[in-house]
């Protein structure tokens, strides 16, 4: 079912046509009950006045993304993590150094 808007600008006889934006919270609900399969891609069409293509598009989507969702149990990895790790782990060589030489001194001085 598709929307269409007369431009009044250009007069009655030009039509364009309305592009619908839909949510993630929206599409997720669309894709997750579609993968159910309760009901047919045409009846969430109907029901929801969606396209069938963008619902199987949805659902194409999530199943594919599925996998990302449990690849890694501490979460993505993003650059800033791995800067700040690098970080912490050369201040701690650091801080093993000043600690080895700190334990010679004191050895020395005992």
């Amino acid at each position: 079912m598709a929307i269409y808007k007369t431009n009044i600008n250009k007069g009655a006889t030009k039509m364009s046509r309305i592009r619908k934006t839909f949510s993630s919270e929206f599409k997720a609900k669309i894709a997750l009950e579609a993968i159910r399969g309760y009901k047919s891609l045409n009846q969430l069409a109907k029901e929801y006045q969606v396209h069938p293509n963008a619902i199987g598009n949805w659902k194409k989507e999530v199943l594919e993304n599925l996998p990302e969702i449990f690849s890694s149990k501490r979460g993505p990895k993003t650059e800033t993590n791995t800067k700040l790790i690098e970080q912490l782990y050369k201040q701690i060589r650091k801080q093993q150094v000043e600690l080895e030489w700190l334990k010679k001194k004191f050895n020395s001085i005992a």
